[in-house]
């Protein structure tokens, strides 16, 4: 995809430049109905990615697809930004329903593949020639932000068309017919977003997806195993407070789990369509976020020489998995070890019901004012610890998380009256509530541990502390700590 540069007043138009005002207007430009067409379009980008996302299997798209998640955001941003900078102009403007016609038919494609079609090549491509096309013929100084916010938009766009082309290289599929026709078709009759749809009382555009009966996959798709090959996790537990070297296993495996939450962000942005457009802003750059901290936590194991053939990539959903997956090896006769093995196929068609406003209100609330909140005491001891023992890789990884936790729980600071507010709940008390859960789950966590301690057979014959301490002894010849021997008891874990 190439991306021009900006004209400037040397490039003379080889046609009549496009004139934003006539005889009509007063203080409204065209571009103002324009600009949240376009707006509208991204958002449906935003939300399509959202729908389809938890389908993405590998890894590494993963990463790419929670960071397009937020290169939406950004998009959509710019453009509301630009349109409120208008006399008249308001980013919350009714938008033509014909939009929301074809973003639903990209959305209702007949499989990931199609829909990654829809999205990267008819709508995108679409757009970047609306936006390149907009930009030539405009004046070159009267319209100067709008052209240099459009080219920060398609810059962007380049980058999500290199991913796009590199993924169907490694994934070659050829787009259903009747589908690649019907997405067409209304591209056309959306005149291809080169001038604004009419919009007319009654027929105004819901967001994309909402007045279908889409479904977003319940389980998300993944190529890794999902089990460890022992489960070590529990020695883990066990040594957490006295043990550095355990401590440091946990951070760099926990924080690869984190991974686990952008795709249940997915379902917020999905399903919380009513809220205003600042609280997906802000739950986008935290999907992204925590999409990073998994690759961080990955990156570090990978940095021990460990794989997650060996630790398993398992769900913050696990139990639910293990209790389809041993349904179906009950069902269908066939090995539990073969239905973990072709999970991504066993539990593809298994569909996400739609969550509540109380259930959205209370997945915020948990994962802000619970979750983050209560493990900042041992994410600051470990940050200190891990620069102490002169692991700076670790240490680093900590800090970071820290920092964007920091603002994560602001976001739920912010959010949580206008969330409880749609759910009909009472948020009056929501720190007490927290703070009563987080002792709840620290006891919890320190009874589970003192058992665990006292149960846990501590002999290299048994398999699992083999592994335990194999997986401990890797990460000490790759990265020694100066203060293994020295650190002393730090505070346990808080769930």
């Amino acid at each position: 995809m190439i991306v021009s540069m900006p004209p400037t007043l040397a490039d003379a138009p080889a046609v009549p430049r496009t004139l934003l005002v006539d005889a009509e207007s007063r203080q409204k430009p065209r571009t103002v109905d324009l600009l949240n067409d376009w707006q509208y379009a991204e958002k449906a980008v935003h939300r399509l990615l959202a729908a389809w996302g938890r389908d993405i299997a590998g890894w590494d798209d993963k990463s790419v697809l929670h960071r397009h998640i937020w290169d939406q955001a950004e998009c959509v941003r710019r453009l509301r930004e630009r349109v409120e900078q208008f006399p008249g102009g308001k980013a919350d403007a009714p938008v033509s329903n014909r939009l929301e016609a074809l973003a639903n038919a990209v959305l209702l494609a007949p499989t990931l593949d199609d829909a990654l079609d829809g999205v990267y090549e008819l709508l995108l491509k679409t757009l970047v020639g609306a936006y390149g096309e907009y930009t030539a013929g405009v004046h070159p100084v009267h319209d100067a932000p709008t052209i240099a916010l459009l080219h920060e938009i398609n810059q962007i766009k380049s980058q999500q068309w290199l991913w796009y082309r590199d993924y169907r290289r490694r994934f070659p599929h050829k787009t259903d017919a009747a589908y690649r026709a019907r997405v067409t078709a209304l591209l056309a009759e959306c005149h291809q977003f080169r001038r604004p749809l009419p919009v007319t009382r009654g027929a105004e555009a819901q967001p994309a997806g909402v007045a279908t009966d889409f479904r977003l996959s319940r389980f998300s798709a993944r190529n890794e195993p999902i089990r460890a090959q022992h489960p070590f996790m529990d020695y883990v537990r066990a040594d957490f407070a006295t043990s550095i070297e355990a401590r440091r296993l946990f951070w760099a495996y926990g924080y690869m789990l984190e991974k686990n939450l952008p795709d249940d962000q997915l379902v917020w942005l999905y399903y919380g369509h009513y809220m205003p457009w600042q609280w997906h802003h802000d739950i986008s750059r935290h999907l992204w976020d925590e999409s990073r901290h998994g690759d961080s936590g990955y990156s570090r194991l990978r940095d021990f020489g460990i794989t997650l053939d060996e630790v398993g990539f398992s769900g913050y959903d696990q139990a639910a998995r293990d209790e389809e997956l041993k349904k179906i090896s009950a069902e269908r006769g066939i090995p539990l070890d073969e239905c973990y093995a072709r999970q991504r196929e066993l539990l593809a068609p298994y569909r996400h019901e739609p969550i509540t406003k109380e259930q959205l209100y209370q997945h915020v609330f948990m994962i802000g004012m619970v979750a983050e909140t209560g493990h900042f005491v041992v994410k600051n001891e470990g940050y200190v610890d891990f620069k102490e023992g002169q692991d700076l890789e670790s240490a680093e990884m900590m800090l970071f998380d820290i920092i964007d936790e920091t603002a994560h729980v602001q976001y739920a600071h912010n959010w949580l009256p206008l969330l409880a507010q749609h759910a009909g709940v009472d948020n009056t008390d929501y720190r007490e509530r927290a703070a009563k859960i987080r002792e709840e789950s620290q006891a919890n966590a320190n009874k589970l541990a003192g058992d665990l301690g006292r149960k846990l057979p501590r002999t290299l014959d048994d398999p699992t502390y083999a592994f335990y301490q194999d997986l401990l002894g890797r990460i000490r010849a790759a990265c020694p700590l100066a203060n293994a021997a020295t650190c002393g008891p730090r505070s346990p874990k808080p769930m």
